[in-house]
């Protein structure tokens, strides 16, 4: 799977998607620290990359894009610690990964995560562990 991780995420996220052989760029290692946000989504779109976030304007930019799609992870945690976000991420990539290569929101909580399928209706929601 391809990645784009958002500014708001730490830099080793992106490194410990890479060590899981993914394909995981963060926006700083292309010097687009202040890329707006519908121009990361944009990028994400075009390279076929999955934007992983905590900014919560990711789930709505998704699900207003109409035909122009791809996957977004976006964290609620509390506890921001790269270990907990590195944790939870590993989770939601286990039990979700094969529904990344559709159009997806996964809202990842402390204890759960959601998967909304995108459009929002066409395939059911469902919630996970």
């Amino acid at each position: 799977m391809r990645f784009l991780v958002d500014m708001c995420m730490d830099v080793r996220v992106a490194d410990w998607l890479r060590s899981q052989r993914h394909g995981a760029t963060h926006l700083r290692d292309e010097g687009l620290q202040r890329l707006p946000d519908r121009e990361i989504f944009d990028k994400a779109i075009s390279e076929n990359r999955t934007v992983v976030t905590f900014d919560l304007d990711f789930g709505e930019i998704a699900a207003l894009c109409g035909q122009r799609r791809t996957s977004v992870i976006v964290f609620r945690l509390h506890s921001t610690r790269n270990a907990h976000v590195i944790e939870r991420l590993a989770t939601v990539l286990r039990e979700t990964g094969g529904v990344l290569e559709r159009s997806v929101v996964v809202l990842v909580e402390e204890s759960r995560h959601r998967v909304r399928y995108l459009p929002v209706g066409t395939a059911g929601e469902r919630g996970a562990g």
